[in-house]
């Protein structure tokens, strides 16, 4: 069974996942873009039973009702997020682990909050909100060329 490792930044906390996440997923959505101070937030979907922190724990911000943001107190470093619409899941960012070409993105979700001025040069698909069961894309592909300036 594969084996998936990932840690923050000091190490402080380090984690472990088996098998195949659930999904992996750029978010556009503005709570996410703030919680990593970019224009993009990159998470791998773990089915709960498979993940487990091997060194320290970390901190817990309830951003919202329902949502938690962990991270570590030490350096910083945004480790996880788990809501309860998805109470059997534990949200991964991508950018923890130790091997990230070992799972690539696979879709976009909330494009309808991208940033005017970013966009990811893949063909993959892009939802208006979530890729959740029986969900369509909106489009696959960048959005077509056009002046971004003065737009957020």
């Amino acid at each position: 069974m594969t084996v998936t490792k990932g840690r923050c930044q000091c190490r402080a906390i380090e984690y472990e996942f088996e098998g195949k996440p659930k999904w992996v997923m750029h978010c556009h959505c503005e709570d996410c873009r703030r919680a990593v101070s970019s224009a993009v937030a990159t998470y791998i979907g773990v089915d709960i039973g498979q993940f487990r922190y091997l060194k320290g724990e970390p901190s817990i911000y309830e951003s919202s009702p329902g949502v938690k943001r962990y991270f570590c107190a030490t350096c910083g470093s945004p480790m996880a997020y788990a809501g309860a619409r998805w109470p059997r899941e534990v949200h991964l960012f991508h950018g923890t682990l130790e091997q990230p070409m070992q799972w690539p993105p696979t879709g976009h979700a909330h494009v309808g909050e991208q940033v005017g001025w970013f966009d990811v040069h893949d063909d993959l698909p892009r939802f208006e909100k979530t890729a959740a069961k029986g969900a369509q894309p909106v489009k696959k592909g960048p959005r077509a060329p056009r002046d971004h300036a003065g737009t957020d």
